[in-house]
């Protein structure tokens, strides 16, 4: 019966796939290999088992780990001063490039038996998070040489000689890292570049070796203008065939001493004013042996895979960490501001045009801090979820970029006029930085998340796609027959499963025993079978021009993303005790997640070219349309309440952030907050008697002379935070102190007077 199946039915289907299917190029197939799956191939099979994800342990801190935190990480942080970084100094001063080599910060990742630290994933983003709440120049330099560069490679790829040599150079910082991907001619595109690395025979350390002479221009290189190691991609060459019979070998991976004959590091960029370390650099005929290609000449060509699987682990732990701290950070801040700040005689944090970002505020923190939890827990187990990494990325950055834009707004002009005083304007400034590097967002959401995931975490679609290109016809259609009925026999339990799952609005659902938050779950399990069905249905439809699709395929990457997300918000949820207090954020997470999936699913039904199917899906997922309008004006006003006031729930939102008590900024600040929330009710006492001067509600005995004293202090508070700095002219611009200069202003300023 198989074979009869095989022949007659399955034969011809498997002859049309090859000749309509795509070629995949090296590099594509290689994005594809990289890392693994694990939650999102729940998802995407249409029926997550919830039991997997709350048995997966949370991502925890050993007490070594905790200690560096509390120490190392704390000192740090006092040695910062964000202001003369950006403003004065234009880098990080020499004391705190030391403290940052002789405490290892460089070698966060790099194990033991080579001088590093050997932290955890979680360890790394806890560092990255705290740095980024205090400076973002000092978080963005501890990050990168523990995140996509030489170290990373080297503990991958690396020969034990590398490692042994490297490794201990790098964990102690008597060598900065850099990794040199983006050229001129290559940015998402990096199969593009054109930096070139030719095999021939040269004098190296006064010896004839076999190596490579390397010719490259690169740019937006962080720690480029310092790094004493450049990790270099490039494409190699053998036209001499020294080293094989090809001709073109692919991106290869070499570690680049900068001290090289040839090798020129040029001046700095300014990154969106950002001053951390960044700059272009070349080569001209720079000559290496074989030995310094990352895992030696057996990884000539392998380049591009082994960026792919370091990224991605990277992308999952750096950007998301620095930008769930910029929400929670956005969260303490914003809610104290909104607290302290009356207008109109009451608070602003009163009024329901300020609630609703600030809730906003609020809910993604919660949503972003529990999907970088998540994220980092997969990641200390080892495994290196690459389309998990993209979403984190991509959706990190972008909520981010929001919550600090509703910060912005409520701050007003407190966050538009730039000075000491001003904790929110360098995280503003910094933003489009993090949505740029490490794979743009425009390119991540349209092509990767679900152009990836959809091959990678589709339980059926890559074996059909190696069936397909198998080289071996009768094999290739065997494998092709077992995978393509099993994908059959899926769609069709998919079907049914999403049917019965949208009809009934998801009332049976599958779900855990979670209390309160049980519903949310049965809602996840609908939209999942119906994500994995609307897929299935598009890539039967559409086939390899589903790649071209980019606007189809960013809604489907939208919904996979907050299936994932939200999710991981659960998950957060049930990890800290599901705190009754915190459930507002929980409710305004899911209830904006649902509004963004339901908006998703008509869009690609409005939009899917085959209009008989996408009537059909329609009947069948979304039959009464998108229905869910996001979070109630009573979940806006309970999740803007947690923080507004002093309380557990509001640590647990904004935890592990930066506390320096240096009279400035945030500090004056969290300082006001406490000393109004806990003057509350003495001002009601002056309110309801209709007085507003201290002294006289003390000689009326409306309050005591205590209260009073108390009431004056939060009063005396407030007033420091809302003040913003000014400056003299000749401490803004040189030509101020130019005497012709000095003159022309004294002359206006007299003719002002005068008239």
């Amino acid at each position: 019966m198989s074979s009869f199946r095989r022949d007659f039915i399955t034969k011809p289907i498997f002859s049309w796939a090859r000749g309509v299917l795509p070629s995949m190029s090296d590099t594509e197939r290689e994005a594809l290999e990289a890392g693994d799956v694990w939650w999102d191939a729940d998802l995407f099979a249409g029926n997550p088992d919830w039991s997997k994800l709350l048995n997966q342990a949370p991502a925890v801190l050993t007490a070594e780990e905790t200690a560096f935190l509390n120490g190392a990480v704390d000192e740090l942080c006092v040695m910062l001063d964000d202001w003369k970084i950006n403003w004065e100094w234009r880098d990080l001063p020499p004391e705190v490039w030391d403290f940052i080599k002789q405490k290892k910060f460089f070698g966060m990742i790099i194990p033991k038996e080579h001088g590093g630290l050997g932290f955890s994933p979680y360890a790394h983003s806890e560092v990255v998070r705290k740095l980024s709440s205090r400076s973002l120049a000092a978080a963005v330099t501890v990050m990168v040489p523990n995140s996509l560069g030489p170290g990373e490679l080297l503990m991958r790829f690396g020969t034990k000689e590398q490692q042994a040599r490297w490794l201990p150079r790098l964990a102690d910082g008597r060598d900065i890292p850099c990794f040199g991907l983006t050229s001129p001619e290559a940015g998402s595109d990096a199969a593009s570049m054109i930096d070139s690395g030719v095999i021939c025979k040269g004098n190296f350390e006064g010896k004839e070796v076999l190596g490579l002479r390397l010719n490259w221009h690169k740019r937006y290189i962080t720690l480029g203008p310092v790094a004493t190691l450049l990790g270099l991609a490039f494409k190699a060459y053998d036209p001499d065939h020294l080293a094989g019979n090809v001709d073109e070998l692919g991106i290869t991976v070499a570690l680049i001493p900068t001290d090289l004959p040839g090798v020129s590091i040029g001046h700095r960029h300014l990154p969106a004013m950002q001053v951390f370390q960044n700059g272009p650099n070349w080569g001209k005929d720079v000559f290496i042996p074989m030995d310094y290609i990352v895992g030696g000449q057996e990884r000539l060509g392998q380049g591009w895979k082994m960026l792919m699987t370091a990224l991605a682990a990277g992308r999952g732990i750096s950007l998301p960490s620095l930008s769930a701290a910029g929400a929670a950070y956005a969260a303490r801040t914003t809610g104290a501001y909104a607290r302290i700040r009356e207008q109109f005689g009451i608070s602003i944090s009163k009024f329901e045009g300020i609630e609703e970002p600030l809730a906003r505020i609020a809910g993604t923190a919660y949503l972003l801090d529990g999907a970088r939890r998540l994220t980092c827990a997969a990641l200390n187990e080892g495994r290196h979820p690459a389309v998990i990494s993209g979403i984190m990325k991509l959706q990190a950055t972008e909520r981010m970029r929001i919550a600090i834009d509703d910060a912005m707004d409520i701050h007003g002009g407190k966050a538009v006029i730039d000075g000491p005083q001003n904790y929110l304007g360098s995280l503003y400034r910094s933003v489009p930085v993090g949505i740029t590097v490490e794979g743009a967002n425009i390119l991540t959401r349209n092509l990767i998340v679900f152009g990836q995931g959809a091959i990678r975490a589709h339980p059926y679609l890559l074996l059909e796609m190696n069936a397909l290109g198998e080289q071996d016809r009768a094999k290739g259609l065997d494998a092709f027959d077992d995978a393509f009925w099993k994908h059959v026999g899926h769609s069709v339990v998919t079907l049914f499963r999403a049917f019965g799952r949208s009809w009934t609005g998801g009332m049976f659902a599958p779900a855990p025993d979670a209390g309160d938050a049980t519903r949310f779950y049965r809602q996840l399990s609908r939209y999942s079978s119906a994500f994995a069905l609307c897929a299935d249905m598009a890539l039967l439809t559409l086939g390899g021009a589903l790649k071209r699709k980019e606007m189809l395929s960013a809604r489907f990457g939208d919904i996979l993303s907050e299936l994932y997300l939200l999710s991981a918000a659960l998950k957060r949820w049930q990890d800290e005790g599901r705190q009754a207090a915190d459930f507002a954020a929980l409710e305004w997470c899911m209830a904006s997640g649902f509004r963004t999936i339901e908006s998703r699913f008509a869009e690609i039904l409005a939009n899917l070219p085959n209009r008989f199917v996408a009537v059909i899906l329609k009947l069948v997922v979304q039959p009464f349309g998108a229905r869910v309008l996001g979070p109630s004006d009573r979940v806006v006003h309970e999740c803007a309440q947690l923080v507004l006031e002093p309380s557990a729930a509001r640590d647990r939102l904004t935890p592990d952030l930066s506390h320096v008590d240096d009279d400035r900024g945030v500090a004056r600040l969290e300082k006001a907050f406490l000393l109004v929330t806990g003057a509350e009710e003495i001002s009601k006492r002056m309110r309801a008697a209709h007085l507003h001067d201290w002294q006289e509600a003390v000689k009326r005995g409306v309050i005591t002379q205590a209260e009073g004293e108390q009431f004056k202090a939060a009063h005396e508070a407030v007033a420091k935070v809302i003040e913003v700095d000014d400056f003299a002219p000749e401490a803004l611009s040189p030509i101020y102190k130019k005497p012709n200069v000095r003159q022309f202003f004294q002359e206006l300023g007299e003719q002002r007077a005068a008239s």
